[in-house]
């Protein structure tokens, strides 16, 4: 490595790492505005869910009736807590009521921006692994790293959806409207809608990210169950919910979340940082002929990340045939094909356009972001409501491209330690980089896999944005050569297997029933 690129990462890991320690989570909230949701997709209650076996799975016993006196009493609760509301209780209904799928979004993007931070080096020269039973000591549980956060979004996204199916059938089978449908005196602070109010979406919604959030990020409890109270609590200053609405909803996306937990229980998550298992890897590389193997250029020399990433269950397709879509060996150093493609860095590294440094640093995605996945994560985020989606409707689309971009690193990890190619840094320590290095192998690009496979989803739900998210998936892509961290042949490549990987999302997504 480069001297002024290891001191640049250096600086930035340890500049990071005491910064976020004390920071807010405020990196990334965008300022939504509500808006009325005219669609109420009570077929929702069929569609195909990911982990539960149906949307009956889990049943939501039966609310009072409109009619009784329990009910009543309900409603003259809620006027009461709507006229004690302050402005700042106002301002959170209205907040939360911009649909509360992407308000949690959000919050896992800032959490996965705030622990992406590696740990520096002990004065011994090891690095001390994060402890997922002591979260808050340094290092901080977890280390959010590309593949850990393409997994919590997947996690987030399918718990959440799961739990929509499933209350989309709760609702329309107990048919209780809003307390605005039943009580005229209610004026709401949010848009009125003609969707069953009981369970409550947003108290599912709440529940079931609080807990899988938790799961994730075990140091932020009480963050996280101050955001889910807020959030339910929302729906009373808003005038959008009862209180047995509301409870109903907590129980539900609480149980459902447990299932999403014990299902991440044994995803194969746990192995996947088996540093001693890594040195198979490599003798079974130089078995296939594979000896100038990727090496860390970080001093001192770093374990790689996540080696057995590639291991990880798969969402939309099986471990076979992701298995029979991995990408045949790279060009290998000293061939025609390799030397062209390392020459075209030596000459980037000295002749950089200022544009093109600009495009470097936009798509860098590295510490102290929300990473590749969470770059797609926000656009998803701005399609739905530049399409003014409901619940159900945003869930589906988080779910279908979360879980492709989360099988899409599965999938190029896979590669990337089958094949060991090292970075064009450790070929030739004179390129320069415009970009940190990560610490794994070369091939084949990350980033140029993950956004193939989030484009190709986003392209099929938004036909109106094919073009530009085929454009920005390839602006990633060429990112990454720009900053001379990949191979043409890493960024091409990947392009081409993450648009495979995504193209089984799709193919769910036709048969999903949300067609």
């Amino acid at each position: 490595m480069n001297k002024i690129t290891y001191t640049y990462r250096i600086a930035l890991s340890l500049g990071l790492l005491f910064s976020l320690s004390y920071c807010d989570k405020n990196i990334d909230s965008p300022a939504y505005e509500f808006y009325p949701e005219t669609s109420l997709d009570a077929g929702a209650a069929n569609w195909k869910t990911y982990i539960l076996a149906n949307g009956a799975e889990i049943a939501v016993p039966a609310p009072e009736a409109a009619a009784s006196a329990a009910y009543q009493a309900e409603l003259a609760d809620l006027k009461a807590k709507m006229g004690a509301a302050t402005s700042q209780q106002q301002e959170l209904a209205r907040h939360w009521g911009a649909n509360g799928v992407m308000r949690w979004h959000a919050i896992a993007r800032e959490l996965a921006a705030n622990y992406n931070v590696p740990p520096n080096y002990n004065a011994d020269g090891t690095y001390p692994a994060p402890n997922p039973m002591d979260p808050t000591t340094y290092p901080r549980f977890p280390f959010a790293n590309p593949p850990y956060a393409s997994r919590a979004f997947a996690l987030l996204a399918v718990a959440q959806y799961d739990a929509l199916v499933t209350a989309w059938r709760a609702k329309f089978e107990h048919n209780r409207l809003a307390p605005y449908k039943n009580d005229a005196s209610i004026q709401p602070l949010i848009p009125t809608n003609d969707l069953p109010s009981y369970p409550s979406e947003d108290a599912v919604v709440a529940a079931a990210s609080r807990e899988v959030l938790k799961f994730l990020f075990p140091g932020e409890v009480q963050y996280l169950t101050d955001l889910a109270s807020e959030h339910k609590n929302s729906r009373l200053w808003a005038g959008a919910n009862v209180q047995s609405d509301l409870d109903a909803g907590e129980a539900l996306g609480a149980a459902v979340a447990a299932r999403i937990i014990d299902y991440a229980k044994t995803d194969r998550m746990g192995m996947a940082n088996n540093q001693a298992a890594f040195a198979n890897l490599r003798a079974d590389a130089e078995s296939r002929g594979i000896t100038n193997q990727w090496h860390s250029l970080d001093v001192p020399a770093r374990a790689p990340m996540l080696p057995f990433f590639g291991n990880v269950k798969t969402w939309n397709l099986d471990q076979a045939t992701m298995i029979s879509l991995r990408l045949p060996p790279p060009p290998q150093p000293g061939s025609p094909e390799f030397e062209r493609n390392i020459e075209e860095l030596r000459q980037m590294s000295k002749n950089r356009t200022r544009e093109q440094f600009r495009i470097t640093t936009y798509w860098a995605d590295g510490v102290g972001t929300y990473t590749p996945p969470g770059h797609w994560n926000r656009r998803a985020a701005q399609l739905i409501h530049e399409k003014q989606l409901n619940e159900i409707r945003a869930a589906r689309v988080m779910a279908l491209m979360c879980t492709a971009v989360q099988d899409a690193g599965i999938a190029c990890w896979d590669v990337k330690f089958y094949y060991l190619l090292p970075r064009p840094t450790e070929v030739d320590r004179n390129i320069t980089t415009a970009t940190g290095i990560p610490n794994f192998p070369a091939y084949a690009s990350g980033h140029s896999t993950f956004s193939a496979a989030a484009a190709e989803v986003l392209a099929y739900l938004f036909p109106d944005h094919a073009t530009d998210l085929k454009a920005m998936a390839r602006e990633a892509a060429e990112s990454r050569i720009y900053g001379c961290i990949h191979y043409r042949f890493d960024s091409e490549d990947g392009l081409e297997h993450g648009k495979k990987i995504g193209q089984f999302a799709v193919l769910r997504a036709q048969t999903d029933g949300g067609e």
